[in-house]
């Protein structure tokens, strides 16, 4: 079965082709560049470059499948959650497509695939495990316990992590995204130079950045008030390393509670260098199976739609042509 999978729920107007786990193309039209310019993602200008780029994107997709648009089965698309104007894009594109091939028109849920970019090319991976899903607009701790069925156990009570690791890289000066820019110029944390609080929440899986993010930000106008120097690359490692902190503390609390043998890390910020090191390390302690995604499939693409949608539709999660974008949903929707 393929399916053509579209994604457009923040920055990245993105289409893939894909049978099964198997992705046969996947073609991404960035926005970063432009976006930099305001220090981050502006929604209006997002979704006018969807509007722009989605039907080049989708036919080089298709080509570089090496089929034509006759050979598609179904059309999937991302409808939740996201920026409200550019999931627009996406949904009202892939109805109009699906419509037109008569096919089937599969919605899927943001993180639902995020979690699915494990799939692809590791096909040891199967439910049930456990996923810390982490990136600029969510993090959560769920149970997978089917390919379509979730439980979150914990989530954050305020910013995200990807949200305090790129709010806390503009402060210090660093260009968007700044998560990714303050993974790479991090060298040695010290704590007694920069100390940090260690935010706690009321949950007991559940994650909090809000006062993280608040301190580094004071710490930073408080030194550029008395015209002190700060030293970024020791500021920054110092941010992750107390990131980190917080997420494997509450992720590995819920693997030694609950027993589980595997976890799965999905987002964004999987990406990030020293949480997939401690990650792996603390696995390697436990004798746990560990999946990451391949770095190209941390983001934003289409491949990783592609293949949740493979296991919605055998799920029977099939929509009309009167399926809307939804700006908030959790993982668990019914």
């Amino acid at each position: 079965m393929k399916i053509l999978s579209i994604e457009s729920s923040c920055d990245e107007t993105a289409v893939a082709v894909c049978e099964g786990r198997r992705v046969l193309s996947s073609a991404v039209a960035t926005q970063v560049e432009e976006h930099k310019i305001y220090g981050g993602v502006v929604p209006e200008i997002a979704s006018r470059r969807h509007t722009e780029a989605i039907s080049a994107v989708c036919d080089k997709a298709v080509k570089d499948a090496g089929i034509t648009y006759s050979d598609i089965d179904a059309v999937a698309v991302t409808f939740a959650p996201g920026l409200i104007g550019a999931l627009l894009v996406g949904v009202n594109f892939a109805k109009g497509l699906a419509l037109s091939l008569s096919v089937p028109l599969i919605p899927v849920h943001h993180l639902r695939s995020h979690i699915a970019a494990n799939y692809i090319d590791n096909d040891a991976l199967k439910p049930p495990f456990l996923c810390l899903m982490v990136s600029g607009g969510n993090t959560i701790l769920c149970e997978v316990s089917d390919y379509t069925s979730f439980k979150i156990i914990g989530g954050t009570t305020d910013d995200a992590a990807g949200e305090c690791f790129d709010k806390t890289a503009r402060a210090m000066g660093l260009s968007y995204p700044g998560g990714i820019t303050m993974d790479k110029i991090a060298t040695k944390s010290d704590f007694t130079k920069y100390p940090l609080p260690v935010p706690k929440s009321a949950g007991e899986y559940d994650f909090s950045f809000s006062g993280l993010k608040t301190a580094v930000i004071n710490l930073i106008h408080n030194k550029n008030q008395k015209g002190e120097d700060i030293d970024v690359p020791v500021l920054a490692a110092t941010v992750r390393e107390r990131v980190c902190d917080m997420l494997i503390s509450k992720t590995f609390s819920a693997v030694e509670n609950l027993g589980y043998k595997t976890l799965a890390v999905a987002g964004g910020v999987s990406a990030n260098s020293e949480l997939r090191a401690r990650i792996e390390e603390e696995c390697k302690k436990r004798g746990m199976e560990l999946f990451v995604p391949q770095l190209k499939y941390c983001g934003d693409n289409a491949a990783m739609v592609g293949v949740q949608a493979f296991y919605e539709h055998a799920s029977g999660n099939v929509a009309g042509s009167g399926l809307n974008a939804t700006a908030t949903l959790p993982i668990d929707y019914r």
